[in-house]
């Protein structure tokens, strides 16, 4: 996901694709003990899309105490 694709999302999409991207790493972290991904790859991008998203709901929360 591109920074100019989480800039227009809301904040409560933002939640909900946070939720999402927690759940899938939880996930494929659970898988890999199993057994090795096929693509190693994952870990990295699913992180940095977390942070990313963590991000983008932190410049927002300030932006609102700001104005409030």
């Amino acid at each position: 996901m591109k920074k100019y694709e989480i800039e227009a999302m809301s904040r409560q999409e933002l939640v909900q694709r946070l939720r999402q991207l927690e759940d899938r790493l939880a996930d494929i972290n659970f898988y890999k003990v199993l057994e090795q991904p096929q693509n190693p790859m994952v870990f990295r991008t699913s992180r940095r899309e977390i942070a990313r998203i963590k991000t983008r709901l932190q410049k927002l929360a300030a932006a609102e105490t700001v104005k409030g």
